[in-house]
């Protein structure tokens, strides 16, 4: 069968979509290509949602992937505002869920991404209660922290994550009252560990965020729909306006759990079950972003990221498997943060329990400096904060799996192209 002949569907329209059509007309793939997402906004990125655009430095143009032109130049069928709710495997057809149209594949890919968790406590009702992934939430939440600057407002946030933080610092940078919950003993705890949580919680203290650590929000107190304060499980009562809901992500794998996919165990962070070329259990059937569990050769685990890097990669990477032309998925996961004045860039995997040391290089009170996490000598993972270009080879030390000498590792004079090697 040539080219010509095929049909190729992608189900999520998002990065790890819009790029994978992208990689499959680069490689010449001739057949048909249909991209179905499920928001009426042409495909775009999502960290502006949280950075750039969401404190109005970035046009609402600037995030999307393609302009809207694009699609049609380029021979892709996109079918915005739909949803599929069925994968008939034995048939090869996917059907939608707005009209039951039916689509025969050759090839499918499924980018369906993820979805915030929801608080499961009284209150997530009320008018006030936010939470951040898509474009309509972003530009909701622009309106909210603008007037909440502008009326001396107080919003509360529910976790210390990546996300929480960057909402935290365009909240206080719109001049609005902020007060974050978090369970953990610090912000980022079981990414960044203790110290370097504590660099995080600094910098927002600094510019007046309330941390309330080691508790939970049990109740959202409101009157006539609208949100008058959040309660916490130490009896505590915040005032608050609006609440923003940042407590994590999962996986969006209900349409290949139904169509009897492998879905991987909560310990390896759920998603769908693929194979180092992005495959899931069914040869005919792809999945990236992120939604997949891909196997890491480097880590030695099992891997589902939620960053803007994976989308990048992982769907240029799944459009070459499906044309058979791509090797192992072996990206070194990457992700970066922007709050306030620091900005910084993540590179590898080091979750909690994992290493044995931390080793800084530069100045952490400046907030300019380096970590690194290192297991039996070997640096697992980076991170830079205000020190840039070194992406590369903090990469090329975690990927060499050598052994580096720590003291050398913590002295900026001595070059990291030089370590490990």
């Amino acid at each position: 069968m040539v080219d010509a002949d095929q049909t190729f569907v992608i189900v999520g329209g998002g990065l790890a979509g819009a790029k994978a059509a992208e990689t499959l007309r680069a490689e010449g793939f001739s057949g048909r290509v249909i991209l179905i997402c499920d928001e009426r906004d042409h495909p775009y990125e999502r960290p502006p949602l949280s950075k750039g655009y969401l404190l109005g430095k970035e046009e609402r143009d600037s995030v999307f992937v393609h302009e809207p032109a694009w699609y049609a130049r380029n021979d892709i069928e996109l079918h915005l505002g739909q949803t599929v709710d069925r994968i008939d495997r034995a048939a090869k057809t996917v059907r939608f869920g707005d009209d039951g149209t039916i689509v025969r594949y050759d090839k499918l890919l499924l980018v369906t991404g993820a979805e915030p968790r929801r608080l499961d406590i009284p209150g997530t009702d009320l008018a006030g209660v936010h939470h951040l992934r898509r474009l309509a939430h972003a530009e909701r939440l622009k309106g909210v922290l603008a007037a909440l600057g502008r009326d001396n407002g107080h919003l509360v946030i529910a976790g210390a994550s990546w996300i929480g933080l960057e909402i935290a610092a365009a909240a206080r940078t719109y001049g609005a009252e902020v007060t974050v919950i978090e369970h953990g003993p610090t912000p980022l705890h079981g990414v960044l560990g203790p110290e370097l949580g504590n660099v995080f919680a600094q910098l927002h203290q600094e510019h007046g965020v309330r941390f309330r650590f080691g508790v939970r929000l049990t109740e959202i107190v409101g009157q006539d729909g609208m949100v008058l304060a959040a309660r916490t499980d130490d009896g505590e009562e915040h005032p608050a306006h609006d609440v923003l809901a940042a407590i994590g992500a999962a996986p969006r794998t209900g349409l290949g759990e139904a169509a009897g996919l492998e879905i991987a165990d909560r310990a390896h962070g759920g998603g769908i079950v693929v194979d180092e070329r992005l495959r899931t259990s069914d040869p005919d059937i792809y999945a990236a972003g992120d939604v997949a569990s891909f196997p890491h050769a480097l880590f030695g685990t099992r891997l589902r990221v939620e960053h803007w890097a994976n989308a990048l990669n992982g769907g240029p990477a799944a459009a070459r498997s499906m044309l058979g032309g791509e090797p192992a998925y072996d990206r070194v996961p990457y992700f970066f943060s922007d709050q306030y004045d620091l900005g910084m860039e993540y590179s590898g995997w080091a979750p909690a329990g994992s290493y044995d040391e931390v080793v800084i290089r530069g100045d952490a009170g400046k907030r300019e400096f380096i970590a690194f996490w290192l297991k039996e000598g070997r640096v697992l993972a980076g991170m830079n904060v205000n020190v840039w270009d070194v992406t590369e080879p903090i990469q090329k030390l975690i990927t060499s799996r050598a052994v580096v000498d720590a003291e050398a590792l913590a002295d900026p004079r001595v070059p990291l192209e030089s370590l490990g090697a």
